[in-house]
């Protein structure tokens, strides 16, 4: 499994609210958890709604737990509501299926997840991509 360090974290965090600034986008919550499902490093924009910070986390914890992006987790929810539901269900409702939860590869090697909230969930996923690209990692949304 490759290390997901707080240096990469902090990489993609900045990148990510970088792409929202470029976008003049709503203010956002990044949430970045290791391949683990640990929280490696969350920040919030000054503004952001209630709740935002669980709904990011949601989404890369979904992610994670169904090993593809939230894009396809949405799809998936679509197709076979009850499934999702149950799955949820068993996670105890951590997990958000909508775009924006994008896996961290390291190669062909899982090395976390990113979680964006804030804004649309297209607009959200776009930030979780651009901060995973410049930390030189690969992006999967699904």
């Amino acid at each position: 499994m490759a290390e997901l360090t707080l240096d990469t974290a902090r990489k993609i965090l900045d990148a990510a609210l970088a792409k929202a600034g470029e976008l003049k986008l709503k203010p956002l919550v990044v949430t970045i958890l290791d391949a683990r499902g640990v929280l490696k490093l969350a920040a919030a924009q000054d503004g952001t709604s209630l709740m935002r910070a669980e709904i990011a986390h949601g989404k890369a914890y979904g992610a994670l737990a169904m090993g593809m992006g939230s894009r396809a987790l949405f799809q998936r929810a679509q197709e076979q509501a009850y499934f999702i539901d149950a799955v949820n269900t068993m996670a105890k409702g951590a997990l958000v299926p909508v775009p924006g939860g994008v896996l961290i590869m390291d190669g062909a090697t899982l090395a976390g997840a990113v979680g964006v909230s804030g804004d649309t969930s297209d607009n959200d996923e776009a930030c979780a991509v651009a901060g995973i690209q410049a930390a030189g990692l690969k992006a999967n949304a699904g």
